[in-house]
């Protein structure tokens, strides 16, 4: 690395560790307003879009405006609709509904599998062959998940009887959220990740928003204040300042640093969750994250080989 381009990748590191602490925080603001509001999961996720979603059209306005440009084909419309729904739409209702029932870290931790279902998807769909390194990782992964999850199981039970549905409702979050990593990846390189961002995350807004039309009898402007403070912060700070600075990032050091960098996201949500929702710390939670980092990290290792 030249000394020119050196400070612009250190630039590009931090750009992406802010990005990945940013996205962490969204699991401690859904947590926050569950424990200091009286708001449901849809309420909450369509505050959340429909404050994105200003943020998102003008963005994809933008981008469309360019001279370099390339217009969607129908079929690329129907694409970007369909993986940005299921990545933004699907996944973070699931995700939501989850929350109500686990802690803000073990959300985190399930989450951060996806990766490895990403591998999993590419090697059945795509035929890509799993190297023998690549299943070590899976192994270590899901070791690590079930020594954090075990540790949880038996305290979090006996608190909260619905603790191991809100860890499944995590769970297929993670695999939808895996299958808009696979179709966005084909579907990044045709359209630039900018646009494709923006496009995206409008429709997940547009479906969120049709959702709760559709299924909730609660008028989204009868909230309390706090309701909306955390319904900002969460569209803000944890989905449009978070989803640019990672493709910012990705485009300065690359996908696999930026991965890498991501790493991050777990270590930060279970910090943070200690000291704003008092979540504790278990020996076997910390031992179980760094399980899976090492096996994530083992397979971002493999795919830049």
């Amino acid at each position: 690395m030249t000394k020119k381009s050196q400070p612009a990748f250190v630039g590009g590191v931090v750009i992406a560790l802010v990005g990945a602490i940013c996205f962490s925080t969204k699991a401690v603001f859904v947590k926050l307003a569950y424990r200091d509001t009286e708001v449901d999961a849809i309420s909450l996720l369509a505050l959340r879009m429909i404050f994105s979603l200003p943020f998102f059209v003008v963005s994809a306005a933008v981008s469309s405006s360019k001279q370099s440009n390339v217009r969607f084909t129908g079929t690329q419309w129907l694409q970007v609709a369909l993986v940005g729904c299921l990545g933004y739409y699907v996944s973070s209702l699931l995700d939501f509904l989850g929350l109500q029932y686990v802690t803000a870290g073990i959300e985190r931790l399930i989450l951060f599998i996806y990766p490895t279902l990403v591998l999993l998807m590419s090697a059945v769909i795509f035929k890509v062959k799993i190297k023998p390194l690549q299943w070590l990782a899976l192994i270590i992964t899901y070791i690590g998940l079930f020594v954090a999850f075990i540790s949880e199981v038996d305290v979090q039970s006996a608190q909260n009887k619905n603790f191991v549905l809100g860890s499944l409702f995590i769970f297929v979050c993670a695999f939808t959220y895996a299958a808009y990593i696979v179709g966005s990846g084909r579907l990044i390189p045709l359209v630039g990740a900018a646009k494709f961002n923006s496009y995206a995350m409008s429709f997940a807004a547009l479906g969120v928003l049709l959702h709760f039309v559709v299924t909730s009898n609660v008028s989204l402007w009868s909230f309390t204040l706090p309701v909306y403070g955390y319904g900002i912060l969460m569209a803000v700070l944890s989905t449009v300042i978070p989803s640019y600075l990672v493709v910012e990032g990705i485009k300065r050091i690359g996908s696999d640093n930026a991965a890498i960098v991501g790493s991050i996201g777990p270590v930060s949500t279970i910090i943070m969750a200690y000291f704003f929702l008092q979540e504790t710390i278990s020996a076997l939670q910390l031992l179980g994250t760094v399980f899976i980092l090492v096996g994530v990290l083992l397979i971002g290792k493999q795919k830049a080989a």
